[in-house]
């Protein structure tokens, strides 16, 4: 059976092995490391042969098969998560995030004080069995990413553009107030 990837690996687009999950721990004594090896090495390459070997009670089973459900709902639920550049220039703070395979319509962009959401969906165009892709590294389904702004900035006059399925996102900073001496005129 063929497992979906985590929000991790949907996240990063890295690819893991079909071999037994191990909890990482700070530490791992050498005796817990060879007796997970021996368990890794022990385990069956095939589905039949593990189907033939597993003798493990119903109850057992039972509280597996409520463990996959439960984590591919949470699977089902969770946004991957846009990377990101922000950078300043001496009079914007420009935000740069590559959205392929979005229309510009489907990105909704809001603020909020000194915050920023991108959030939109990437659609598949077409559906494939999960049995059938060699690799699947790109993320579809949601996507959000929120960014706290490091300096004030002008709302009313921010400016999104998307070229090449690169967004860029333009904030004008506020000009910080210059301290300017007020004369007293005698009067």
């Amino acid at each position: 059976m063929t497992k979906k990837p985590s929000f991790f690996q949907k996240l990063t687009g890295a690819s893991w092995s079909n071999e037994t999950p191990v909890k990482h721990s700070a530490k791992l004594s050498p005796k817990k490391v060879k007796t997970l090896k021996k368990k890794l090495k022990s385990k069956p390459k095939h589905k039949e042969e593990s189907m033939s070997v597993s003798n493990k009670a119903p109850a057992k089973k039972e509280k597996e098969k409520e463990k996959e459900k439960e984590t591919k709902d949470w699977l089902s639920e969770s946004e991957g998560q846009l990377t990101i550049d922000v950078y300043q220039t001496p009079s914007e703070v420009v935000i740069k995030s590559t959205i392929a395979g979005v229309n510009p319509g489907d990105i909704d962009i809001t603020m909020s004080n000194d915050m920023i959401t991108i959030k939109g969906n990437r659609q598949k165009d077409e559906e494939v069995k999960e049995e059938d892709y060699y690799y699947q590294e790109c993320y579809w389904g949601p996507f959000s990413r929120s960014i706290i702004l490091p300096v004030d900035v002008e709302v009313n006059q921010a400016d999104a553009t998307m070229e090449n399925g690169i967004l860029t996102i333009r904030l004008p900073k506020i000009e910080k107030v210059k301290t300017k001496k007020i004369e007293i005129k005698a009067g």
